[in-house]
């Protein structure tokens, strides 16, 4: 009953979900395609949400990445070029190629096309000084002055461009930190038991064997960089070629670090909510409805329940019964400080990491 009706844009969902309810963006890039970005899929699920909305339904996005929500809710990105394939093999990805640069040169080109940008970022964040660069070259404009072209327009704020729907509302399911380690655990568990370590090997005989073969696995960009690929590369290049005892100790060594970096994914997703959604500057931020699912027996009272109601309120035009979260944010916090740590010889971005 809850379902029915919805569409819904995801990338992670069950069998049995998808035969509920009609579910998009799901196994429609090929593995092997590693220059697919945040903009291509903003652009493919904003047709569908148009597309949604014209068949008068309400499009639901589920997480995942809290960073391609954002890429649906504020203008903040900037297309550059057009690609000319998103088929698999080797495709010209400018981003990636300056990636492949020093990070004094790369940081030093920055300094020379675009001081302002330069000066924000890290000179050892490759990826973001790669793609200021990037900005730059496909488009001829410097990044900040982009960002700052999105920031002034009507209903921009200090953190990007308009909200691009008004009237939406995040819901927010949270647990406490011991529930939520045990539940993820269980969850690495639960997908070993439904065939991972199969799935893992048929990849890595059909895609990968020849990469380290020849020495180029690139666990930094495409499919690989996901979790669960490099946790088990030790086991998946050793297996046949070592002693059953020792391939054991690196199989039980990468579920430890499946466990570990699932668990460490999951508390930079709620630092992204609290410091990207709840401590968002500005008027142009949707409200955040916390939803407590430390209790799965309490799942239709705590979530089920004041959900449709949260939901019902804003299809009726009215203000739903809860409150949604606050937090309160330092105005005066400079996010792109610098200072030098003489100590250790760092470069410190932000107050916040200063403190």
């Amino acid at each position: 009953q809850v379902y029915k009706g919805l569409d819904i844009i995801t990338n992670k969902v069950s069998p049995q979900e998808q035969r509920l309810c009609r579910h998009h963006m799901i196994s429609f890039v090929d593995p092997l395609v590693s220059n697919y970005t945040v903009v291509d899929f903003r652009d493919k699920a904003t047709a569908l949400i148009s597309y949604i909305f014209a068949r008068d339904k309400i499009p639901i996005v589920v997480g995942g990445t809290n960073y391609y929500i954002e890429s649906l809710l504020w203008k903040v990105l900037i297309n550059t070029k057009e690609k000319n394939s998103t088929a698999p093999g080797p495709v010209s990805d400018r981003k990636v190629e300056l990636e492949q640069l020093d990070s004094v040169e790369l940081h030093r080109r920055l300094s020379q096309v675009d001081p302002e940008m330069a000066a924000k970022l890290h000179p050892h964040d490759k990826r973001k000084v790669a793609r200021s660069l990037q900005v730059f070259e496909e488009t001829g404009i410097p990044h900040s002055e982009i960002l700052h072209q999105q920031q002034e327009e009507e209903g921009g704020g200090p953190l990007g461009g308009p909200l691009k729907y008004p009237h939406s509302c995040i819901l927010w399911l949270h647990a406490d930190q011991a529930a939520l380690d045990a539940r993820l655990e269980k969850r690495v568990d639960d997908m070993l038991a439904a065939g991972l370590l199969e799935e893992l090997r048929d990849f890595h005989r059909r895609y990968n064997r020849e990469k380290v073969a020849e020495n180029r696995q690139d666990y930094q960009h495409g499919i690989f960089q996901s979790i669960g690929f490099k946790e088990f590369h030790e086991y998946l290049v050793s297996e046949g070629n070592c002693s059953p005892e020792t391939s054991a100790l690196l199989l039980q060594k990468g579920i430890q670090a499946l466990k570990q970096v699932t668990k460490r994914y999951a508390r930079r997703q709620n630092k992204w909510v609290r410091n990207r959604f709840l401590k968002r500057p500005g008027p142009n931020v949707p409200p955040v409805y916390g939803l407590e699912v430390s209790d799965l027996l309490r799942w239709e009272e705590d979530v089920l329940k004041p959900a449709l109601e949260i939901v019902k309120s804003f299809i009726q035009g009215r203000e739903p019964p809860a409150e949604p979260l606050k937090m309160e944010h330092d105005v005066k916090e400079n996010k792109r400080s610098h200072r030098v740590c003489e100590l250790c010889d760092r470069l410190i971005i932000g107050d916040r990491e200063w403190a």
